[in-house]
């Protein structure tokens, strides 16, 4: 029997903590338990099962391991996406967004479901959590849907699904958590899921499109009543014209000078400043030159767009990290509430408490997943779920299916912190043994994340939706009439659709990576010149310290350096930090050796 056990001892491990997990017991805590009792187990069994590898000194692993934890820069970005779209949700920016979007689309068939899919993808890329998207989409849009009779299902279905974009437009907290486990770079995970999280969007939209096509009664056009900003009018076309001018005028005249990535941010600084100042001045000193309605678009609309090029646009143009695009985020967040009038001391205290509870979460239930996969590596359990991974039918399509299943189920009763914290780290190895990249593996697991957030039963945007959806007939005083409460069914009947979107969606990522993989297209590369204006810059020859050996000059050297792969020391061998003395062909310089380039393109970051 004890035989039996110690052979099987890593299945054993799994179900029982994924069993302790799904009857609910506190997540961090069933880890870290979990992890112990069984490190107990195998210590005692590891004379019977030469798979066993534990003994008691590596105990003592653990304290280095939680400090790795706590030492993880990457992981500063949670509290501080947290944080800035708690600030932009109490500032009542989803309010705002909706209302003006909504009266922008309202001609339309449809005009409302459309604004409801654009101001989600907006939320998502300002405030990042799903939970606040769905929530106060809910109780602003849903009652205005259900009292100009669109129809119960779609409306809610409509909701729940843009609320769930947060999941995977970046700034999504699951792809920083993804790019953490996958040991992959955020920025290039942010890159790869914007393509796909546009498509998504698109998709949604046409799905709409099509209702207005064969059931046109389920989503009609807002009454001219509704829509006391009226039309747009020329002016708002004008504003919109004189913008992108300022920007390529900025572009290719004015800050022609300057280097790329510089120059795209103070041309789309101009860009977006001189409409929002000449809309404000119109507004208060009643100009009249701009129509209601273009003057509420370019005031609303300006500083979430500005907020989402200093996250996003900084992250991808290379001029900030995650982490730093996450602070300029929260500092962005705060000057809008400030500018608006919305910020008070118990709006700011809520936001602190709420990211401190979150990021406290986070970091408990790594420390468990640390504590866990620590006895699990040790009863050789990655093997166990290597070979029974590898031993699937279709290769690399059959793996991919079947995780997608796997994760999709588990989705529907784990959190998504829990899903990337166990089963990402057992199933990244075997995903790069295929040779897959994890890059597109971490995007996929997001959308299939996405996707369980939506499924009935026990889909977490469905209780979201549950929570704040009226459950009794309500006296409607614009219309002066009763409106119809909405069901569960028509909550769970109308994400059906969209459910089979994300399907469809999933099987379009697995036929075309190229959608993903587009992040390490470009190679990056570094003129010499501009190196050795870099280290100029710094002051003195070399780049370091004085002493230290390391050089530039015609090379990367370092001499008289420690070695830091010598035999005792207890770290491998490091990679050749020696690059060739003479620059490329055309005075580029390649990415030293043995190094990868920075976002899996073949050089260093381009500086001209």
């Amino acid at each position: 029997m004890l035989d039996l056990i110690a052979h099987n001892l890593a299945p054993i491990m799994f179900v029982t903590v994924m069993a302790m997990l799904l009857i609910g017991y506190p997540v961090a805590f069933t880890l870290a338990a979990g992890g112990m009792y069984f490190f107990v187990v195998g210590v005692e069994l590891s004379h019977i099962s030469p798979e066993i590898r534990l003994f008691w000194p590596l105990a003592q692993a653990n304290m280095n391991r939680v400090f790795d934890v706590m030492r993880n820069d990457t992981l500063l970005a949670i509290p501080f996406f947290t944080f800035m779209g708690l600030i932009l949700e109490r500032s009542r920016m989803a309010e705002d967004l909706l209302d003006t979007i909504g009266q922008l689309f309202g001609t339309l068939r449809g005009g409302l479901a459309f604004a409801v899919v654009i101001v989600g993808a907006l939320l998502a890329a300002t405030t990042g959590v799903v939970a606040a998207s769905v929530i106060a989409m809910g109780l602003i849009s849903l009652p205005i849907m259900m009292r100009y009779n669109y129809h119960p299902g779609l409306a809610a279905g409509t909701i729940a699904a843009s609320g769930t974009l947060a999941q995977i437009i970046p700034p999504s907290l699951v792809l920083i958590v993804m790019a953490d486990q996958l040991g992959r770079s955020v920025g290039d995970m942010y890159v790869g899921a914007f393509f796909p999280a546009l498509i998504i969007v698109g998709m949604y939209c046409a799905y709409i499109f099509a209702i207005t096509l064969i059931k046109p009664s389920w989503v009609p056009a807002l009454p001219p009543e509704a829509r006391p900003l009226g039309n747009g009018g020329a002016s708002l076309y004008i504003i919109i014209g004189l913008a992108i001018a300022l920007f390529f005028i900025c572009d290719l005249f004015v800050f022609d000078d300057l280097r790329y990535e510089t120059r795209v941010v103070w041309s789309a600084l101009v860009a977006t400043i001189i409409p929002y100042a000449f809309a404000l001045l119109n507004r208060a000193r009643n100009l009249g030159y701009l129509s209601k309605m273009a003057e509420q678009v370019v005031i609303v609309l300006i500083p979430p767009l500005a907020l989402i090029f200093l996250v996003l646009g900084t992250i991808f143009l290379g001029i900030a990290t995650p982490t730093e695009g996450g602070a300029m985020g929260a500092t962005g967040a705060l000057i809008m509430s400030i500018m608006k009038g919305r910020l008070d001391r118990k709006t700011l205290l809520q936001a602190l408490d709420s990211t401190a509870k979150l990021a406290t979460f986070v970091m408990f239930i790594l420390i468990g997943a640390r504590v866990f996969a620590l006895t699990f590596y040790g009863i050789s359990g990655d093997r166990w779920v290597e070979e029974l991974l590898l031993a699937l039918p279709g290769g690399e399509v059959g793996f991919l299916i079947t995780v997608s299943i796997v994760v999709f189920i588990l989705g529907c009763f784990l959190d998504f912190f829990e899903i990337a914290f166990i089963m990402v780290p057992l199933l990244a190895p075997v995903a790069e043994k295929l040779g897959i990249d994890l890059i597109w593996f971490g995007v996929l697991l997001g959308f299939n994340l996405q996707a369980s957030f939506l499924t009935p039963p026990f889909g977490f945007a469905l209780f979201y939706l549950r929570s704040v959806a009226p459950i009794k007939a309500w006296h409607d005083e614009t219309t002066d009439r009763m409106i119809e409460p909405i069901s569960t069914k028509s909550i769970y009947t109308g994400t059906l659709p969209f459910i089979i979107i994300q399907i469809v969606m999933l099987g379009i990522l697995i036929a075309f990576p190229g959608l993903v993989t587009h992040y390490k297209t470009e190679p990056a590369i570094m003129n010499q010149g501009d190196i050795n204006q870099e280290i100029n810059n710094i002051g003195g020859g070399g780049f370091g310290l004085p002493g230290s050996g390391l050089s530039l000059d015609g090379g990367l050297s370092l001499p008289g350096s420690p070695s830091l792969g010598e035999p005792g020391n207890g770290m491998p061998a490091m990679p050749s930090f020696g690059a060739p003395s003479e620059p490329a062909e055309g005075g580029a310089l390649p990415a030293p050796g043995g190094l990868p380039a920075p976002g899996g393109a073949s050089g260093l970051p381009k500086f001209d």
